[in-house]
C-alpha cells in the first residue's frame, strides 16, 4: 500500500510505501525498491521478534535503513490495519523496530509515543556555523539550537518567525552528510503554533514535506523546557507542495504522542 500521511486532503501529506509481507525479502532487494519509490522512505513488515510487538518495521530510505522514522511509523500502522492486522491490545499497537518498541494508539488519529531520544543538548559552534551558512542566515537570527536525534541523527535550528523558516533557500551542498531542520512560530491564536522545515540529504532526501521524527525530537526539547505548551500542531510542506497537519501532545509522565491523518491511497502487489 501506500500511505499519505500527517494531511487530511488526499495527496497533501507525506506517502510512505509499505510492503505488507516483507519475509523474504532481502536487505539488496529492500534497498533497490526503495530507491526506485524515490519515496522519502519504504517500509517492509514483518513477524515480530518479541511478544511485546505486533509486527516488525524495517524502514528505507532511497540510500540507506534507518532504525526510526515518524511518518513511516504512522503509515505502515494504518496499512497492517487496513489488511487485517489486530492488535494484542485494545486501542494500541506496537511496533518493534532498530530503534526499539514504540506505541502507536489507533483511537481517532494514529499517534506514536516519541522514542528516547539518542543524542540531545545544544549543538557545537563548528557545527552550527556550518547550518546557517547553508541556510544563508547569519548566527544571529538563530533563538536557539538542539540536538533532536532519536534515531535519524536530527538537529534543529529555532528562528524567530514561521516566515523566516518559510523564506529559508538552502545551499545543502554545504551539508552534504546532515539531518536539520528549522522551526519559527506563527503569529499566536492561529492554527498552528510552528512552521517547520526537514532536510535530510545525508539519506538522500532534500526537503521532507512533512516529519515526525523531528516532530517528536523537537517536542520532547520544547514541552521538557517550558518552551511550547503540552499540545499544540506544526504545519510543514507548503513550500513543496504540501499540506501537513502534525499533532503534538505531551503527558504529565513526559510522553509526547506525534499524530496524524493517514489515508491508503494506493493497494497493489509488488514483483521483486
Amino acid at each position: 500500500m501506500q500511505v499519505d500521511v500527517f494531511s487530511a486532503r488526499p495527496f497533501s501529506g507525506n506517502p510512505v510505501a509499505v510492503v505488507l509481507d516483507g519475509t523474504g525479502v532481502s536487505d539488496v532487494q529492500m534497498q533497490t525498491l526503495a530507491r526506485w519509490t524515490n519515496l522519502s522512505e519504504t517500509t517492509f513488515v514483518l513477524p515480530p521478534t518479541t511478544d511485546e510487538a505486533d509486527y516488525l518495521l524495517r524502514i528505507f530510505t532511497p540510500q540507506a535503513e534507518l532504525p526510526f522514522a515518524g511518518h513511516p511509523t504512522l503509515g505502515s500502522a494504518r496499512a497492517w490495519l487496513e489488511a487485517g492486522g489486530t492488535p494484542r491490545r485494545a486501542g494500541r499497537i506496537v511496533q518493534e523496530c532498530a530503534a526499539g518498541l514504540v506505541a502507536i494508539r489507533h483511537q481517532g488519529e494514529l499517534a506514536f509515543a516519541a522514542p528516547p531520544r539518542i543524542r540531545d543538548g545544544a549543538l557545537d559552534d563548528a557545527y552550527l556555523e556550518r547550518i546557517t551558512a547553508a541556510f544563508g542566515i547569519r548566527r544571529e537570527r538563530v533563538l536557539a539550537h538542539q540536538w533532536v536525534d532519536n534515531g535519524p541523527g536530527w538537529a534543529v535550528v529555532e528562528l524567530a518567525t514561521a516566515r523566516e523558516v518559510l523564506d529559508l533557500e538552502p545551499d545543502l551542498s554545504l551539508i552534504p552528510d546532515a539531518m536539520v531542520g528549522a522551526i519559527g512560530a506563527h503569529p499566536a491564536g492561529g492554527e498552528y503554533r510552528y512552521e517547520m522545515r526537514t532536510f535530510a540529504p545525508a539519506v538522500g532526501v532534500l526537503e521532507d514535506p512533512a516529519c515526525g521524527s523531528m516532530s517528536a525530537g523537537v517536542a520532547q526539547w520544547l514541552t521538557a523546557s517550558g518552551a511550547a505548551p503540552a499540545a499544540y500542531r506544526v504545519s510543514q510542506g507548503s513550500r513543496v507542495g504540501r499540506d501537513a497537519s502534525i499533532a503534538v501532545a505531551a503527558e504529565a509522565d513526559g510522553t509526547v504522542w506525534v499524530g496524524g491523518d493517514t489515508t491508503v491511497l494506493i493497494r497493489g502487489t509488488v514483483t521483486l
